[in-house]
């Protein structure tokens, strides 16, 4: 009984002290910076949403992979996904571009969620996505705001 509690114990140790091997690592800073259309296709809208990303850490955050869910006005909205791949030098920024693609349900969804008086102008969104790192690496960000749905496809925002 007495080995099981030192092994316990020892696993216990390790594991925190694994823990202080890993640098602690501020959040990252996200915004959304454009939103430009895509080509689309049959029943989907397609957009490159172009995020801001910046680096307030000390060491450089390397990502091969970046995944974004768009969510405006209470509803899901988009989601993409890129296998882009780089790395962001510390205390440095970024503007990652990512395609997101907008079903048909989700556009009548929007509509139906919109009041009389409510306009596409000014509507909150919630973007939800994370850079992919690896095992340990992986960062997910948050960024909130409101923004202007486009009124073709053939501008920009």
């Amino acid at each position: 009984m007495r080995r099981v509690h030192a092994v316990i114990l020892s696993l216990l140790l390790l594991s925190l002290s694994a823990c202080a091997l890993f640098p602690h690592r501020d959040p990252l800073n996200i915004n959304v910076v454009g939103i430009e259309p895509l080509q689309s296709q049959d029943m989907e809208v397609r957009f490159a949403v172009k995020i801001r990303v910046q680096n307030p850490n000390e060491t450089p955050i390397d990502y091969n992979g970046v995944a974004l869910d768009l969510e405006v006005n209470g509803q899901p909205l988009a989601s993409g996904v890129s296998d882009q791949s780089g790395s962001i030098a510390r205390f440095s920024e970024t503007v990652l571009t990512v395609p997101v693609s907008v079903s048909a349900f989700s556009v009548i969804r929007q509509t139906l969620g919109l009041s009389q008086t409510q306009t596409l102008n000014n509507l909150p969104y919630v973007l939800r996505g994370k850079l992919a790192g690896g095992l340990f690496g992986t960062m997910r960000f948050v960024d909130t705001g409101k923004l202007s749905l486009p009124r073709s496809t053939t501008g920009t925002w």
